[in-house]
């Protein structure tokens, strides 16, 4: 079942939204040979202020998509194995290579973002920016307390 434009703000439609924007990205980095996941850590370690060390970077992408540690690190692996990543003592640079994978999926997802996001009036992509950003505080410290 899709939501509608009746159908009132909940989890399942945020879900909804989530899971269908983010197929259109997954579909755009399998043909690529990229994942979410690794598209997430390397943007991480691209738009940092200064280069991050591994642990860092499981920190940051932990904190943003709740994934477990260890899928991080293998992600990391992954990232340097396919050269996207590049080490640089105790830090992570990005390469050439990675910043040229995420301008191109970039690039590859901007005609479907504008489609997507096109005509919404920026009155209403305000007042959802301000409840998703409710949504989020509150389920972050739901979270804290069940890990507390």
């Amino acid at each position: 079942m899709t939501a509608t434009a009746s159908t009132p703000a909940d989890a399942r439609t945020l879900g909804l939204a989530h899971y269908a924007a983010r197929g259109v990205l997954e579909h755009v980095l399998t043909r690529h040979g990229a994942t979410f996941l690794q598209q997430i850590t390397l943007r991480a370690a691209v738009t940092a202020e200064v280069a991050p060390t591994p642990d860092d970077l499981v920190t940051q992408v932990r904190g943003t998509l709740k994934a477990a540690p260890a899928d991080i690190r293998v992600t990391l692996d992954e990232l340097l194995a396919k050269g996207l990543l590049v080490e640089d003592g105790a830090h992570l640079r990005p390469s050439d290579a990675g910043r040229e994978l995420l301008a191109v999926v970039a690039a590859e997802t901007a005609p479907a973002s504008a489609r997507i996001w096109g005509g919404i009036p920026a009155e209403d992509l305000a007042a959802a920016g301000r409840v998703l950003a409710l949504v989020t505080r509150r389920a972050e410290a739901e979270l804290a307390a069940l890990s507390a």
